[in-house]
C-alpha cells in the first residue's frame, strides 16, 4: 500500500510535465493511476471478505515507536474502492470540464495529490500516519478550492476551508496524542484487538471532545457546516469528488473507525446524535432557500452527513448497517448530480434553476443520468437509495430512545431530498416548455458518461443489492463493531411494512414540497436577517477582526525603527531570563561576590572609570563622529581587559573588529540619515532604564554562572585532544576549526549571505528608479 501512495505522489507531481508532453492524451495517463489502484483493491476483496485483514508496516521514526503502518479491512476497503473508482470518473470528467484550461496539468496535480491523501487516511493504522494524510487532504483541498486564484470568491473560500478544517486537524492531533497516552498504543488495530478500555480513563473525555471537533469540522457538522457550501466556488470536479463522495466523509470514516474505541458512552451518544440531527435538519432547511444548483446539492450533502453521524451516534448494528448503505447510496447519486450540475453550467452558462428548463432534448444523456441519480436520491424502489432510506427509517424506529424524534429528522431530510431530486431531474430536463434554455455548446462524452455510469450503478446496486454491495458492507460493519456477528441482508421488498408506508409518504410530501418551492424561494429573503448571527458571518467578522488586530500589531512592532526592534528583543530576552530565575529560585550571594572587589587593581579601576565616562559622554554628545570615536574607545578598553586577563587572541579579534567598525562608520558617515535627538526628557529616561535593566540582568547572570560553576570534563578533554589529536597549540582555534568545524562553516555561510545582501543594497540607486 505504501508503494501505491508513493506512486500517487509521483504521478501527482509529474502531472504538469505529462500535460506538456501528452497534451490532450494526458487524461488517459491520469485516469490510469486510479484505475490501477481500483484494480489492486478489487484483487484484495476476496481476502477481506474472507475475514482477513492486510497489514503493512515500515519503520519511520523507530526511536519514538512511530511507523508507517497501514491496515486494510472491510471499512477501509469500502472507502478505498469509492475513492479510487470515483477518481477514475473524475479524472475523465475533469478533462471535459477544463479541456482548454492552460493549467489543466496543475489541476491534475492537486486532484491526484488529494486522491493519494484520502487513500492514506482510510488505510493508515498509525495515529501519526493518519494525521499526516489528514492534513494533506486539507492542503490539497485548499489548492483545489482556490484553483481559480484570480477570483476573490475562490481565494476567500479556500482560506475558509483551510482555516476551519486545519483548526479541526490540530484538535484531532491533540485528541490522538491523548488517546496514545491513555492506551499506550499508537495504532487503531492494537487498541481494538487488545480490547483496551479507554472510556474509564481520565483522558477519555478530553480526547473524545478533541477528536469529535476534528471530525465535525472535516465533515461539515453544525456549527462548522458553513465552509462546505462556500467551497462550491471550486470547479465542479472538485465539488463532486471532495465535497460529496470523499473528503467530507473522512470525518464520518474516522468516527466509524473509533466507534469500538470511544463509542458506547452517554457522551458519545448525545454528542453524535444531537450534532448529527441538528446538522441534518439545518442542511435540509437551508437547501430550500437557494436557487443555485451546486448550493442546493451542497446543503443536502450537509444534511446527509448529519444523518450518517446521527446513525453512528445510535451505534447499534442496524444503525451502522443503515449508515453504510446510505453512505454508499449517497456517494453515487450525489456525485452524479454534482457532475450533472457541472455539465449544465458548462453547457448553458448558468446554474440558476429558474434560468434553466427544457434541457432534455439538447442534453439527453445528461438528463438520463440526472433522472437515474434523482430516483436513487428520492428513494424510488429498484434503486439503491431506496434501500438506504428504508434502513434509516428502520434504524430510527427500532432505537429504544427518541425513536420518533430520530424518525422525524430522517423524514424531514428525506422529504427535502425528494423535492431536490424532482428539481434536478424533471424541472431541469423534462418539464414541458416552449422556451427551452439555449446551450452555448453541447456536452462532450467526458461530461455525461461519468454521471451516467454512477446513475446506472445506483440502479444496478439496488437490483443486485444482496449479491454485490451487501458482502462489502457486511465486512465494513464488522470492522466498526468487532466481535459481533453482523449479517447484512439488503432487499428491495420486505412486504407491506410501516417503513414502506413511511417511504411512500415521504415521496408524496416531497412532491408537494417541490410544488411549493417557488413560493419558498420568493420568501427566502425574509430569512437573510438571521444569517447575521450565523456561524459564517461570525467567521468573517472574526477573520476581519483578526486581520485588523494583526495589522495593528505588526505596525506597532515592525515600525521601521531599529531601536524599537532592539528594545523588543532586549525586553523579551530579559523577561524570559527573569522568569527562569524566579521559577528556579536562583539567587546570587551578592556579599560573597562583592568581596572580589577587595583585590581590584589600579589599572582595572582606571579602565572601568574610562569606560563609564565614555558611555556617559555618548549620552550627552550630539555629534555622530564623536559618538563613533567614543564607541571605539569603549571597544578598545574591552580589548585591554582581554589582554590583562590572558586572552590575547580574543583581544586581537576585538581590536580588529573595533578598528574595522570605526573605519566603516567614518566612510559611510555622509550616507547615514540625520542624527536623531530625543524630543522629550521622559523618552531619554525610558531608553536609559531599558539599557540599565539589560545590563543588570546580564551582570546578574554572569555572577550566577560564576557562583554555580559546573565542573565539566570537556575542558580537560579539549586541553589534551587539541594537541595530541588535532596537532594544534591554540585550543580556541582547534575547537573552532576541528571540533566544531560544521558550526564554523555555518557561521561563515551566514556571513557570506549577509555580505551578499549588503553588496546588493549598496548597488541600489534609488535616484535612478531602483526600489529603496
Amino acid at each position: 500500500m505504501l508503494y501505491l501512495l508513493l506512486s500517487g505522489l509521483l504521478v501527482a507531481f509529474s502531472a504538469p510535465l505529462l500535460h506538456r508532453w501528452l497534451g490532450r492524451y494526458v487524461v488517459f495517463a491520469m485516469a490510469l493511476l486510479p484505475l490501477c489502484i481500483f484494480v489492486f483493491f478489487c484483487v484484495q476483496v476476496p481476502q477481506v471478505l474472507g475475514g482477513s485483514s492486510i497489514y503493512e508496516s515500515i519503520n519511520w521514526v523507530p526511536d519514538l515507536g512511530i511507523n508507517l503502518t497501514f491496515h486494510l479491512d472491510g471499512l477501509s476497503l469500502l472507502f478505498a474502492l469509492l475513492i479510487s473508482f470515483f477518481g477514475i470518473l473524475i479524472m475523465l470528467y475533469a478533462y471535459g470540464y477544463l479541456e482548454k484550461h492552460p493549467l489543466l496539468g496543475r489541476f491534475y496535480l492537486y486532484l491526484t495529490l488529494f486522491m493519494t491523501a484520502m487513500l492514506g487516511v482510510v488505510t493508515a493504522d498509525n495515529f501519526f500516519c493518519l494525521f499526516l494524510f489528514w492534513e494533506m487532504t486539507s492542503i490539497s483541498s485548499y489548492l483545489l478550492i482556490g484553483f481559480n486564484q484570480d477570483q476573490k470568491e475562490s481565494r476567500t473560500s479556500a482560506w475558509q476551508a483551510l482555516i476551519v478544517t486545519g483548526a479541526g486537524g490540530i484538535a484531532l492531533f491533540g485528541g490522538l496524542i491523548l488517546l496514545n497516552l491513555a492506551t499506550g498504543e499508537s495504532t487503531f488495530s492494537a487498541i481494538i484487538n487488545g480490547k483496551i478500555n479507554v472510556t474509564s480513563h481520565i483522558l477519555y473525555l478530553p480526547a473524545l471532545l478533541l477528536i469529535l471537533l476534528g471530525c465535525f469540522t472535516k465533515s461539515a457538522q453544525f456549527p462548522f457546516h458553513f465552509w462546505l457550501p462556500n467551497a462550491m466556488a471550486a470547479p465542479t470536479p472538485v465539488s463532486a469528488y471532495l465535497h460529496s463522495a470523499t473528503m467530507v466523509k473522512a470525518g464520518v470514516y474516522l468516527l466509524a473507525r473509533l466507534t469500538p474505541v470511544l463509542g458506547g458512552t452517554e457522551v458519545w451518544l448525545i454528542s453524535l446524535t444531537a450534532v448529527g440531527g441538528v446538522t441534518a435538519v439545518l442542511g435540509a432547511l437551508l437547501a430550500l432557500q437557494h436557487t443555485d444548483l451546486k448550493a442546493i446539492l451542497a446543503y443536502t450533502t450537509i444534511s446527509a452527513l448529519g444523518l450518517m453521524v446521527m446513525m453512528l451516534g445510535i451505534g447499534n448494528a442496524l444503525a451502522v448497517e443503515a449508515m453504510l448503505a446510505f453512505l454508499l447510496a449517497h456517494a453515487m447519486y450525489k456525485g452524479a448530480l454534482f457532475l450533472v450540475a457541472g455539465a449544465v453550467d458548462h453547457s448553458a452558462g448558468t446554474r440558476q434553476i429558474y434560468a434553466l428548463q427544457g434541457l432534455g432534448n439538447s442534453m439527453r444523456y445528461t438528463g438520463i443520468a440526472a433522472t437515474l441519480a434523482a430516483f436513487s436520491m428520492a428513494g424510488i424502489i429498484l434503486f439503491f437509495g431506496f434501500i438506504g432510506k428504508e434502513l434509516l427509517y428502520e434504524a430510527s424506529l427500532e432505537n429504544p430512545a427518541y425513536n420518533w424524534l430520530l424518525l422525524g429528522i430522517n423524514m424531514l431530510a428525506g422529504v427535502v431530498f425528494v423535492a431536490v431530486a424532482v428539481l434536478m431531474s424533471y424541472r431541469l430536463f423534462w418539464y414541458k416548455t416552449g422556451n427551452p434554455t439555449p446551450l452555448q455548446h453541447h456536452p462532450t462524452p467526458y461530461l455525461y458518461l461519468p454521471p451516467l455510469v454512477l446513475g446506472i450503478l445506483g440502479l444496478a446496486f439496488g437490483v443486485v443489492a444482496n449479491i454485490l454491495p451487501a458482502p462489502v458492507l457486511e465486512r465494513a460493519a464488522s470492522s466498526i463493531m468487532p466481535g459481533k456477528d453482523i449479517e447484512v441482508e439488503l432487499a428491495l421488498w420486505h412486504g407491506f411494512t410501516p417503513v414502506l408506508g413511511l417511504s411512500l409518504l415521504t415521496l408524496l410530501l416531497g412532491y408537494l414540497l417541490y410544488r411549493s418551492l417557488p413560493a419558498l424561494h420568493r420568501s427566502a429573503h425574509t430569512m437573510k436577517g438571521i444569517y447575521r448571527y450565523g456561524p459564517d458571518n461570525l467567521y468573517h467578522k472574526g477573520f476581519k477582526g483578526f486581520l485588523k488586530g494583526a495589522k495593528k500589531f505588526i505596525n506597532t512592532v515592525q515600525n521601521g525603527y531599529l531601536r524599537m526592534y532592539i528594545i523588543y528583543i532586549v525586553l523579551f530576552f530579559c523577561g524570559m531570563l527573569l522568569f527562569a530565575l524566579w521559577r528556579d529560585g536562583l539567587i546570587v550571594n551578592l556579599r560573597l561576590r562583592a568581596s572580589i572587589l577587595d583585590d581590584i587593581r589600579i589599572y582595572e579601576l582606571v579602565l572601568f572609570v574610562l569606560v563609564i565616562a565614555a558611555l556617559l559622554y555618548i549620552l550627552a554628545t550630539r555629534s555622530r563622529l564623536t559618538s563613533i570615536v567614543v564607541m571605539g574607545l569603549v571597544g578598545y578598553s574591552a580589548a585591554l581587559f582581554y589582554i590583562l586577563y590572558g586572552a590575547p587572541d580574543v583581544a586581537a579579534t576585538q581590536l580588529l573588529i573595533e578598528t574595522l567598525t570605526v573605519v566603516i562608520f567614518v566612510l559611510l558617515l555622509h550616507k547615514l540619515p540625520a542624527f536623531w535627538y530625543l524630543s522629550h526628557q521622559l523618552e531619554k529616561y525610558k531608553y536609559i532604564s531599558i539599557s540599565v535593566l539589560f545590563g543588570a540582568v546580564m551582570t546578574y547572570i554572569v555572577l550566577l554562572v560564576q557562583q554555580n560553576a559546573v565542573e565539566s570534563e570537556l575542558k580537560a578533554f579539549y586541553g589534551k585532544a587539541s594537541y595530541l589529536e588535532a596537532h594544534g597549540k591554540n585550543i580556541v582555534n582547534v575547537i573552532l576549526v576541528d571540533f566544531r568545524g560544521i558550526d564554523t562553516l555555518g557561521e561563515i555561510i551566514v556571513l557570506a549571505v549577509a555580505a551578499l545582501g549588503i553588496f546588493a543594497l549598496l548597488r541600489l540607486n534609488p535616484e535612478k528608479g531602483d526600489k529603496p
